[in-house]
């Protein structure tokens, strides 16, 4: 893969491990989310008959997710071992778990975690979508593409948008561009403000030298605040391969102005287009 598609990579990575951690509240109250993660139930618990272990175990997964949320990896850690302790049920804190295990790179009882979480709830879509991702980390590209699959046949799950999108970049980190593309676009069907499957899909399609397609996509994330150092420079690349001299210096002109420390300011002050 070309350090282009490697920058694609990290981005969509970097982004997608930095915002699951809210997957884990999904089900705390015992009713059904939208995600499909919510473990099955005949009524909605309420106040008056949910158990008081099930109280203590939500109140500290609870403020486990705020230390996750904030990075204090050991913190959360401490605290989700009491919510397991209190009550054992919660999928939901063996879910977290598997997070802060993947987060301190400990792929065994991450991967422990999901499974325990999985056994609690079978269906839990971000779960698998969790697991899906911890998988394709460690390469092991047909297993996490089940559970991709898993996690966007289930029709109660809600994010469908953001699996498809790691789907596409599991796919890309396998160098199955076509099928990376396909995801991907699946992924903008559902959602197309999410400037990083923008950003994928104009990297592939200049990639494959279809300017004007990968124009339409990383226009959109460029007219946007979303903008950043990588979506600018490709960009530039792709106004440049199109002959749109006004736009290249526009675009540099914003690249040097709001990242002037960044690696494509200096490449674009170089003129390394094709590096």
């Amino acid at each position: 893969m070309n350090k282009v598609g490697r920058a694609g990579v990290m981005l969509r990575f970097f982004l997608l491990w930095s915002c699951l951690a809210y997957i884990t509240v999904g089900g705390l109250m015992g009713c059904a989310s939208k995600g499909g993660d919510a473990e099955i139930k005949s009524d909605l618990l309420t106040d008056s008959d949910e158990p008081e272990s099930r109280k203590r175990a939500r109140i500290r997964l609870e403020l486990a997710v705020g230390y996750y949320s904030n990075g204090q990896t050991t913190i959360a850690l401490d605290e989700l071992k009491q919510s397991i302790n209190a009550d054992p049920t919660l999928f939901d804190a063996y879910n977290l778990r598997g997070l802060i295990y993947s987060r301190l790179n400990n792929v065994p009882l991450a991967e422990e975690s999901f499974r325990r979480a999985l056994v609690i709830n079978p269906k839990a879509g971000g779960v698998q979508h969790n697991y899906a991702l911890l998988l394709c980390q460690q390469s092991r590209f047909p297993e996490a593409m089940q559970f991709f699959a898993a996690a966007l046949a289930n029709p109660g799950y809600g994010e469908r948008a953001k699996t498809w999108m790691a789907q596409g970049g599991c796919e890309l980190s396998n160098g199955k561009k076509a099928e990376a593309e396909s995801s991907f676009l699946r992924s903008y069907e559902l959602d197309a403000g999410n400037p990083i499957t923008g950003y994928n899909l104009a990297l592939l399609l200049y990639q494959r030298q279809e300017y004007v397609r990968s124009q339409f996509y990383v226009r959109r994330i460029n007219n946007s605040e979303l903008a950043n150092a990588e979506s600018l420079w490709l960009g530039i690349k792709v106004e440049r391969r199109m002959g749109n001299t006004d736009a290249v210096a526009q675009l540099g002109t914003q690249l040097n102005r709001r990242f002037p420390q960044s690696r494509e300011s200096s490449a674009f002050e170089r003129g390394a287009f094709d590096e």
